[in-house]
């Protein structure tokens, strides 16, 4: 799974678990989506978005902007009022006011961005008995023993599926002022709640998909915590858990003759933890580059093939997702 369901914590309520964070050329800038509430969690009472909880798309590791997105209640037809806001240094409060509307609609802003929000189909991919086995091997230290499986049997678990979707397209001159001209920005995710206190509880933090399906399938406690903090202080808090699960692997593979210099190059990669992306550009996440992520990069054989130093495949790619993404806004596939 990217992100799916991967923590007690997330776990707890799934309309806060962010479970894909995509980054790509739209149609006339660049688009940010990210999904939620998956379907595969089974029937929840209220589906669909928080209403006391916050989503938020940051740009930069130790975020120079923020789009931060807030939900109403559910009316009597299932849809909710949200709130769009611009909020500079990563602050938790205030903020620019950018758009308001609800779900299922196209909002557009004042500065050219366009918003929706609303239930589509997940178009992610994975076959469960590679994802175990990923799973086991990286907490083991072992090879990813697929000897009972045959790829002839290989299926998506998320076929049929459907997710809570946020796409927001905001125009190149408007983001690059932002930014201050910088076309390469780094881009992450995250969902919290609000508490009791006034504050906010970070529930679930994405970057770069398919962190947590390789290193915490079987180590929940590591999965709650790499839900908090912030991308920047990721090498100094996971970089040596990462490098030595990577190790492990690599070193059963016998593919590196250090296995831990392979080990901490392929760490520096994964954090701090967040996805890159040249502002303009087409988006790949592919062995070459990271540069953004498409609806349809194969992100899970791209990462578990570069941290495993050794090639794992699924067996299914694109083609396996019942519904798919379309070229014009929101690009999300219907339901």
């Amino acid at each position: 799974m990217s992100h799916h369901l991967d923590s007690p914590l997330a776990r707890q309520d799934v309309r806060l678990d962010i479970t894909d964070l995509y980054v790509f050329r739209g149609e006339i800038g660049t688009v940010f989506a990210f999904n939620v509430c998956h379907s595969i969690a089974g029937d929840i009472p209220e589906p669909g978005f928080h209403p006391e909880g916050k989503y938020e798309v940051n740009l930069g590791v130790e975020p120079a902007l923020t789009y931060r997105f807030t939900f109403a209640e559910r009316d009597g037809d299932g849809r909710q009022r949200f709130s769009v806001h611009g909020v500079r240094g990563g602050s938790d409060h205030g903020g620019h006011g950018l758009a308001e509307g609800t779900t299922d609609e196209v909002v557009h802003t004042a500065d050219g961005s366009r918003v929706w929000a609303g239930r589509a189909g997940d178009p992610f991919w994975i076959e469960p008995d590679v994802l175990h086995a990923v799973g086991h091997a990286f907490q083991d230290g072992t090879t990813v023993d697929l000897s009972g499986w045959n790829p002839e049997g290989a299926h998506n678990l998320f076929a049929g599926h459907s997710v809570y979707s946020v796409v927001m397209e905001v125009p190149d001159v408007e983001l690059l002022a932002h930014t201050g001209g910088r076309r390469d920005i780094h881009v992450w995710a995250r969902a919290s709640l609000a508490t009791d206190a006034g504050g906010w509880r970070s529930v679930n933090r994405i970057g770069l998909p398919m962190i947590h399906p390789l290193f915490t399938q079987f180590d929940e406690d590591l999965g709650d915590r790499l839900n908090l903090g912030h991308p920047q202080d990721d090498p100094d808090v996971f970089g040596e858990v990462v490098v030595a699960k990577i190790a492990g692997v690599v070193r059963a593979y016998g593919t590196a003759a250090d296995p831990d210099a392979y080990a901490r190059s392929v760490a520096r990669r994964f954090l701090p933890n967040a996805l890159p992306y040249r502002v303009g550009t087409p988006a790949s996440f592919g062995f070459a580059e990271w540069n953004g992520r498409a609806l349809t990069d194969n992100a899970p054989n791209v990462m578990f093939t570069i941290a495993a130093n050794s090639p794992v495949s699924l067996g299914i790619g694109k083609e396996s997702v019942t519904s798919k993404p379309v070229g014009t806004f929101p690009h999300l596939p219907k339901p």
